[in-house]
């Protein structure tokens, strides 16, 4: 099932100059310099933390140098007029401004495929990878899109995902996800040099009842040493990760740290989810 590509002009919504069959496709088709932001619906017209997402967005315009003026009002309708046409029920979407027509959005809805619950409970293995810390890590641009695709394509088989190691050794982010290690009582996860999660922050307000937080990335050198970690982004939630590079993490299980905070998270998530 293809998605629905539009460019969200001052005429309105616009049928985009190509077509595709995901997100994925279609970011080959988007401009390498500029700024995206991307979430799913819930329940079709419903959101979570919408306006987190775009003071995101807002604020990596202003670290990319692109001048933004967002309508957000003007978007969320486009938004609700596009998953109303598409017909998909729940949706993922990207919300993209290039930078040489910040005026003109691309928008862009998929259906959404929620997260395997087999997945979750068996949790996914991780590799680290070296000097790949990203330029402007603090906003969320389109090259990266093009950049981690390249990663994303030498992973082995069997491997979910990547962590990206700063030139010191240190584990900073996944390619698309913050990245968390319980270790020695606490919960880790970098605090600069990555871009600051929208699922995130709904983590370091649940947390804390579990567990202190401290923002310190990992090193390389303490992974053997890690109970538990985990990965967050805004579509997929919270992500068990049992296996970094050799080292097998616990039990090889997803920890139970791990299972309660992911449950307070899915709580917190079905109470403040909000009309688009």
């Amino acid at each position: 099932m293809p998605c629905l590509i539009a460019r969200l002009t001052a005429d309105g919504l616009q049928p985009a100059a190509y077509t595709a069959d995901s997100l994925a496709e279609a970011a080959r088709f988007e401009p390498r310099d500029g700024v995206y932001t991307v979430t799913n619906t819930y329940h079709t017209f419903k959101v979570l933390k919408l306006d987190a997402h775009l003071d995101r967005l807002e604020n990596s315009a202003r670290l990319a140098n692109i001048p933004l003026t967002l309508d957000r009002a003007r978007l969320r309708a486009s938004l609700r007029a596009m998953i109303e046409r598409a017909g998909f029920g729940d949706v993922r979407f990207r919300v993209t401004v290039p930078a040489n027509a910040p005026d003109e959005l691309i928008v862009s809805v998929e259906p959404f495929k929620p997260l395997s619950p087999s997945l979750v409970e068996s949790g996914v293995r991780v590799i680290t990878v070296a000097n790949a810390a990203r330029h402007n890590a603090s906003a969320k641009t389109t090259d990266w899109m093009h950049d981690r695709d390249a990663i994303q394509k030498t992973l082995p088989h069997g491997v979910y995902d990547a962590v990206l190691l700063d030139g010191d050794g240190y584990l900073l982010e996944n390619l698309a996800a913050n990245f968390y290690a319980i270790l020695d009582g606490e919960l880790r996860t970098a605090g600069g040099g990555v871009l600051p999660g929208i699922a995130q922050q709904i983590v370091f307000e649940i947390a804390p009842e579990f567990l202190p937080i401290k923002r310190t990335a990992v090193h390389i050198s303490e992974i053997a040493r890690i109970s538990e970690a985990f990965l967050t982004s805004a579509s997929r939630g919270i992500v068990p990760i049992i296996q970094i590079d050799v080292h097998m993490l616990g039990d090889g299980k997803p920890g139970e740290r791990t299972h309660a905070i992911r449950g307070a998270y899915q709580r917190w998530v079905e109470t403040h989810i909000e009309a688009l």
